[in-house]
């Protein structure tokens, strides 16, 4: 089985002035000069950080609500998008209605989906996908919003406390140790934690460990706005957050909630031989390949918190790259 790359990409917003811009601007242009680089990937996958639709009224009380037009599912499309995570704090701001036609607005673009759903069953059935002959299953659940956690008769998100001894984390690892069963690879994505801070909280190192030892291959965090430092277990990476990929947010000139990376994880068949990380921000409601002026910043911020989480990485040209000892599990 020939050797190909999936890549990650933290929050995707494409609503307020990203959906402004859209109105006049074609589908590619939210990926701006990183477009190239999704379309080579065998599967690009995001987390969705707004609802899909025309439809619904802004949850009342919650202060941002994030909404694009049905229309603006094509971006998604032609960068190569295969799966989204809908487990997040954004997807039902326009509710139940906002959520049920972003379900078919995905469906109809052909992009996977998990992490919310009709009912509860739907919001905790990961999504499967054939990608280059191997069988992916990813799976999605977020901390946030516990009020819009779906139940067996109302739509929402898959709500799982990052608490190992929380008996819906124990639910989370059985998903996860029954797609093992029969999965070449499985994929976890987790909206986890609060906004902000550079560092992992202790509970989320603690269960990325139970859920690599249940039989996740790779851990697709995000929510901090920020990237973290990447770990690997037992040859499993694990992507702490991913950042901010494209949106409209004020920027935070410490924090840089504007800086990110494409994180690619090269397979050789279903096994994991290494991660490239290709350093971009946010300008212009587009994602951008870091220019020379903040390239250096970005990658020797991401070097150094990679180092206190005991990882070794190595600079090549413009990016930066770790090795991975993984076998097929």
């Amino acid at each position: 089985m020939a050797g190909m790359s999936l890549l990650f990409l933290g929050d995707v917003m494409l609503g307020r002035l990203v959906n402004r811009e859209l109105a006049r601007r074609p589908p590619e242009y939210v990926w701006g000069n990183t477009l190239y680089l999704l379309r080579q990937a065998a599967a690009v996958f995001i987390n969705l950080e707004c609802a899909v639709t025309d439809w619904g009224e802004p949850a009342p009380g919650k202060r941002f609500c994030f909404r694009t037009d049905s229309k603006n599912v094509e971006a998604l499309r032609v960068a190569g998008v295969r799966a989204a995570s809908l487990a997040n704090n954004h997807i039902m701001d326009f509710g139940d209605t906002g959520l049920l036609e972003t379900l078919a607005n995905l469906d109809r673009a052909g992009v996977a989906h998990a992490g919310a759903g009709r009912n509860l069953a739907e919001a905790r059935r990961p999504a499967e996908l054939d990608i280059g002959g191997l069988r992916v299953v990813f799976i999605a659940a977020t901390d946030n919003q516990p009020d819009w956690e779906a139940t067996e008769d109302r739509p929402g998100i898959f709500y799982v406390p990052i608490r190992p001894a929380d008996p819906k984390f124990a639910g989370l690892l059985s998903l996860v140790a029954a797609a093992r069963a029969s999965a070449d690879l499985v994929i976890v994505s987790l909206h986890w934690g609060p906004n902000w801070g550079y560092d992992p909280p202790a509970e989320h190192r603690t269960a990325a460990r139970r859920l690599v030892e249940h039989g996740a291959d790779i851990i697709f965090g995000h929510s901090a706005h920020v990237f973290r430092g990447i770990e690997v277990i037992d040859g499993r990476p694990v992507f702490y957050s991913c950042g901010d990929f494209v949106d409209d947010y004020a920027v935070d000139e410490v924090e840089r909630n504007d800086w990110s990376f494409i994180f690619e994880v090269n397979l050789d068949g279903p096994r994991i031989k290494n991660i490239a990380l290709t350093p971009t921000i946010i300008a212009d409601f587009q994602a951008r390949l870091a220019p020379a002026a903040y390239r250096d910043a970005i990658l020797d911020r991401m070097s150094g918190l990679c180092f206190k989480l005991g990882t070794t990485v190595r600079r090549v040209a413009d990016r930066l790259e770790i090795p991975v000892e993984s076998s097929p599990a």
